[in-house]
């Protein structure tokens, strides 16, 4: 595996430490894969999380946010004192505790949650505050900014009098 220095970016680029922790974490990969999931996109600023988690239910799974840090886990009760002893000839599905972690971007909130047939959906939508959307400025000409400005002081000086 690959290392990378990222101390030259904490010397030059100032406000960006969060970015380089990312780029750090990303790098450790999760090795065993479990639970498997898919992450889609489902329209311009909407991503789904798909996590296959059978044998679990909703009381098993715990879906929190936190700074920009989404945290799925699941927690299987203990299935032999809940049914009595089971013996299994051969145990093919998994059901033992993990721990999923996501970084989601800035402005972005998860929706929904809902468990169907062994697939947990976490719904996100990212929505931008109505300062960071783009906006169309209108150019006006220096004839209609003059006769603006003249028309603020008429204005200003009718108030003054009266």
């Amino acid at each position: 595996m690959t290392t990378y220095d990222l101390s030259p970016l904490y010397r030059t680029a100032i406000g960006f430490d969060r970015l380089a922790d990312m780029l750090t974490s990303a790098s450790r990969v999760d090795a065993n894969g479990y639970p498997p999931y898919n992450v889609e996109t489902r329209g311009e600023d909407e991503y789904r999380i798909s996590m296959a988690v059978a044998g679990f239910s909703d009381e098993d799974l715990e879906i929190v946010t936190e700074q920009n840090t989404l945290t799925i886990s699941g927690n299987k009760r203990d299935e032999e004192s809940v049914e009595g002893k089971r013996e299994f000839l051969y145990r093919g599905i998994a059901t033992r505790s993990f721990e999923r972690r996501f970084q989601l971007a800035d402005h972005v909130r998860v929706e929904n949650a809902k468990l169907e047939n062994g697939l947990l959906h976490i719904d996100l939508k990212r929505e931008l505050p109505e300062q960071m959307k783009p906006r169309r400025i209108e150019i006006g000409s220096a004839r209609s900014t003059i006769e603006s400005s003249q028309g603020r002081s008429t204005a200003t000086e009718n108030v003054k009098a009266a």
